[in-house]
């Protein structure tokens, strides 16, 4: 198939995750995505984790399918190129500080329609991490054991993740809005606005101001609704939710327990159809189903909880993921075998977005630093060997 952003260019000039995982997601729908860092690598190039060779698998994985180019961002020459790239292009996505050569109006000199968006960590302009965000939006206070008193932080940058697929959704809103009306658009994107955001449309916000109450810990049972932790006979730990009518009906056939369940249901005077009476009886629902997840290995668990429709899932680490999961393997549509320079072959997502049932593009691998720069300087900026030549002899590109 033809991938759906064939056509759409984008420079992108980034660092750590929100930038580039929104320059790779469009990457991934078939977007040509340039990325430029200073010679030798920025401020991502050597994150953890790494090879034994001290190659950064997290730059690989957040750079798959990109285009890079390597320049000396301190030469006013290197930003005479970038900026003609980028006016060329006409999309640019950028973690960086958007002023100077960086401006959105200095960049639109001579490209009315350009279309700019620039991430920040505060909207003030200050500066932010996710887990700098995170911190302050209550999360870390309701995490952890019921009886544990100090904050617990979450180690998946989720804000980071979000903001990254708010900006290229952003990017792609904003195309749109030029494709159909010649104009461009100056956009910014606060990594603190996205948290806030999420946390509001998740009902946190409007729960402590219309209620005035402060949500409490729950340890690992999900709020609202019946979801708990379970160790199988074999000492494995499942998960398993009961959140729809269907979920809820068949966890207690798997586990023999709808008697037990509709006793507790009746003594206590709840109704089990309200997810809300469900949770206030966790306790007593989870005495009447763990015994029989707990007097049965895994496999037994598993292929009934399947037969019947239960959600659930198992607890399984990062080797368990790629060494079990048929989701993370070449089983999956989306995975391939990619060979990545520097680090080997190794599985590789594609977009997650199915057309058609079928990968948008083909997994591609990340680019080595500087890996494009003469293709781009001669098919995007027309430059003639001898001019690239003498750029890599000043110091200009790598």
């Amino acid at each position: 198939m033809i991938p759906p952003l064939d056509g759409l260019q984008l420079i992108e000039g980034s660092a750590f995750v929100a930038a580039p995982s929104g320059g790779m997601t469009l990457a991934q729908l078939g977007a040509d995505v340039i990325r430029f860092d200073q010679i030798g690598g920025g401020l991502d190039a050597r994150r953890w984790p790494l090879t034994e060779q001290g190659e950064s698998i997290y730059w690989a994985g957040l750079n798959k399918g990109k285009r890079s180019i390597a320049v000396d961002l301190r030469s006013p020459r290197a930003r005479e190129l970038l900026t003609e790239l980028i006016r060329r292009a006409g999309t640019f996505l950028t973690n960086f500080p958007a002023r100077g050569w960086m401006g959105y109006d200095t960049l639109a000199e001579g490209r009315d329609d350009l279309v700019m968006l620039a991430l920040t960590g505060n909207r003030d302009g200050s500066t932010a991490l996710d887990y700098t965000v995170n911190c302050a939006l209550g999360y870390p206070l309701v995490t952890g054991p019921v009886d544990h008193d100090e904050p617990v932080n979450h180690v998946l940058p989720a804000w980071d993740l979000v903001c990254g697929q708010t900006a290229a959704l952003g990017l792609l809103a904003a195309d749109r809005n030029r494709l159909r009306n010649g104009v461009g658009a100056n956009m910014s994107l606060a990594l603190s606005d996205v948290a806030i955001a999420a946390v509001a449309a998740l009902g946190h916000v409007g729960e402590a101001q219309i209620n005035g109450t402060e949500r409490q810990r729950y340890g690992n049972d999900l709020y609202g609704a019946f979801g708990a932790e379970f160790r199988t006979a074999d000492d494995e730990r499942v998960y398993a939710v009961g959140i729809s009518p269907k979920q809820w009906s068949s966890l207690l056939e798997a586990t023999e327990s709808t008697d037990a369940v509709a006793a507790v249901e009746a003594a206590g005077g709840y109704d089990f159809g309200d997810e809300g009476d469900r949770f206030r009886a966790r306790a007593e629902v989870i005495a009447c189903v763990a015994p029989w997840i707990e007097a049965n290995p895994l496999s037994v668990v598993g292929a009934r909880f399947d037969e019947l429709g239960v959600c659930w899932g198992r607890y399984q680490s990062f080797l368990q993921l790629v060494d079990d999961d048929p989701r993370c393997s070449t089983e999956s549509e989306m995975f391939r075998e990619v060979d990545q320079p520097g680090i080997g072959t190794y599985l590789s997502p594609g977009s997650p977005v199915a057309f058609d049932g079928l990968l948008p593009q083909e997994p591609r691998p990340a680019p080595r630093l500087g890996q494009h720069t003469d293709e781009i300087l001669a098919e995007q900026l027309g430059l003639t060997g001898a001019e690239i030549g003498t750029l890599h002899d000043d110091g200009v590109v790598a």
